[in-house]
């Protein structure tokens, strides 16, 4: 491979396939110049970012960014994809990365920020609020920084939004909707959830999905569910008039509303949810 562009010591731009990929590795570009071969034993890691958007930003970042920074964030990108055994969006490289940089930085000038979704992620986002937590060990590790809780919150929803594809303020909401819905059915029903159960787990992933259809306007594809909706109203009245309660919630706040294929659903999360906290 060739290198077609110096970023700084440690990464270059290369082409394969015709496309520009960006190569890291300790003193990979040491007195290397345009044109010069690479040398294959200094590669850490290739990066192919299809969105040329974020292969732009990923350039521009790292180019004054010290290697350790990406090292840091591979590690806590690998074990993330290793504990959650999901595919990450490309674009985690970019934030995660950068928040780190940030978060760093703002601690070495006591300058902190309060997690004001700590709260929120610690209960709906467990998994990834646990590799948050292990994120901060290991920045502690690579660089004698002790960071605090609020910033494994803050890397968890940096998780989450590579998960889900979506970008932060879209993540934030959709927490603030799925823990509303949450407090809705809870005192509805005076019980505490057990968040260890598969049908807790269930629910939370249910309103995940439903929180990502609110903040984008979208719904399930709308199909005629009417018999069978009025079936589960007969069958579990109480679950059903929780979902009419958070229906208008919705509307009311959100000008969102929720269709009979969704109150269905919703319907059966809840029962089962209850049923097992009870």
């Amino acid at each position: 491979m060739i290198i077609e562009k110096v970023l700084n010591n440690n990464a270059v731009v290369s082409l394969k396939d015709q496309q520009e990929i960006i190569i890291i590795g300790r003193g990979i570009a040491y007195q290397k110049r345009v044109g010069d071969e690479i040398n294959e034993e200094h590669i850490e890691k290739i990066f192919t970012l299809k969105n040329e958007d974020m292969h732009n930003k990923f350039k521009t970042l790292i180019t004054d960014m010290p290697i350790e920074y990406m090292e840091v964030s591979e590690k806590i990108i690998a074990y993330a994809k290793m504990k959650l055994g999901k595919k990450l969006n490309d674009s985690i490289y970019i934030h995660l990365t950068d928040h780190i940089h940030f978060a760093i930085e703002r601690s070495k000038s006591n300058l902190p920020i309060k997690n004001g979704l700590l709260w929120e992620t610690k209960q709906l986002y467990k998994d990834e609020y646990e590799i948050g937590m292990e994120a901060l060990n290991m920045i502690l590790e690579q660089f004698g920084v002790i960071l605090p809780e609020d910033e494994a919150g803050f890397l968890a929803l940096h998780i989450v939004n590579a998960e889900l594809n979506e970008e932060m303020p879209n993540i934030k909401k959709m927490t603030k909707v799925m823990q509303e819905i949450l407090t809705i059915v809870k005192y509805d029903f005076k019980i505490q959830f057990n968040e260890d159960s598969l049908n807790y787990y269930r629910f939370i992933t249910h309103l995940k999905f439903f929180a990502q259809r609110l903040v984008k306007g979208t719904h399930y594809n709308q199909d005629n569910d009417s018999d069978l909706l009025n079936v589960i109203k007969e069958k579990y009245p109480e679950p059903y008039k929780c979902s009419v309660k958070i229906k208008r919630y919705i509307e009311s706040q959100y000008t969102y509303v929720l269709t009979e294929e969704e109150m269905l659903y919703l319907t059966i999360h809840i029962e089962r949810v209850v049923k097992k906290s009870k």
